[in-house]
């Protein structure tokens, strides 16, 4: 498993106006204003954003493609110890694209607060779904599609575990097989809010249930064909069961994609500082957090940018 120090790290500069060879950046006055890297972490999933400070992230009208751009080549992207205040954190996800702003906790519209404290957030423990891998928008209560993206800045930090771990679904798909790749664009898979808490909390009380079985199911094709031709695997906690599969067998497919998705060459995890902020691509990655006690202080502002493409 690879850790948040860069092996290798490719560049991509990015320190002109778009251009034939695709670099993009940002001019002022006629002049290049300094440029934004984009260091990539080895082969896998992940980079480094350097060149980025809290001014450019609302000011500066190159950043938001900039940024799109690396997030589709890069999956996750770091910006270290930036420290963003909570509305700056909204005001750049708002040049991404629809931020959620439905109520998170937190005074500031669009921010969800993180942490295990149920006295700073009564649905903390929820959040204990997410030590497990899995994608965001699987078990909307309506028809919302998948989240586009997320972003989480670190208030404070665990003292053990409390780290972020982030693997490649496109990779996942594209590791496969052609046969296989034949075979589970027929496969169907239903998701559910009781299959993830059910891997936290295996024996629910009578109102825990209910609560879980509140919220619909979904069915959604295995393997995702995005709206770019590019082909990801639905993996994940919510997985219930395959469509027209015995139980047994169902989850044992479903288990060992899960396992080759996030064998460890394939995962970044990200060793949390105090104002890291971290954007993930919702749509093309699995992620989770490694498990930390409930009496950490461990907080993370986290920002939604809602997405409009369904799984399909």
């Amino acid at each position: 498993m690879r850790a948040s120090t860069p092996v290798s790290p490719p560049e991509r500069r990015h320190d002109r106006a778009p251009a034939p060879d695709g670099r993009m950046g940002t001019r002022e006055g006629g002049g290049v204003v300094v440029g934004i890297t984009i260091r990539r972490f080895g082969e896998g999933v992940g980079a480094d954003v350097e060149g980025v400070d809290v001014d450019r992230m609302t000011s500066d009208p190159a950043v938001p493609a900039i940024v799109l751009e690396a997030l589709e080549d890069n999956g996750v992207l770091v910006f270290r110890g930036l420290h963003l205040d909570p509305e700056v954190q909204v005001a750049f996800c708002q040049r991404l694209g629809e931020v959620d702003t439905s109520s998170g906790h937190h005074p500031v519209a669009g921010i969800y607060l993180i942490t295990l404290d149920t006295s700073k957030n009564p649905s903390a423990d929820y959040l204990r779904a997410t030590f497990e891998w899995h994608i965001d928008g699987c078990t909307p209560s309506a028809d919302e599609f998948p989240q586009m993206a997320t972003v989480l800045t670190a208030l404070a930090i665990a003292d053990h575990g409390g780290e972020t771990e982030f693997a490649s679904t496109y990779a996942a798909y594209e590791g496969l097989s052609d046969e296989e790749k034949a075979r589970f664009a027929r496969i169907r898979v239903v998701h559910s809010l009781e299959a993830s808490q059910r891997m936290v909390t295996p024996d629910p009380t009578t109102r825990q249930l209910a609560a879980w079985r509140h919220q619909p199911s979904k069915e959604h094709p295995l393997v995702w064909t995005h709206r770019s031709g590019r082909r990801s695997l639905v993996l994940g906690a919510s997985t219930d069961h395959v469509v027209g599969m015995d139980a047994t067998s169902g989850r044992a497919l479903l288990d060992d994609l899960l396992g080759r998705a996030t064998a460890p060459e394939r995962v970044y995890r990200h060793e949390w500082s105090v104002g890291d902020t971290v954007i993930w691509d919702n749509r093309g990655l699995l992620h989770r957090a490694a498990p930390y006690d409930p009496d950490s202080p461990r907080e993370m502002l986290r920002t939604t940018v809602l997405g409009d493409e369904p799984i399909q």
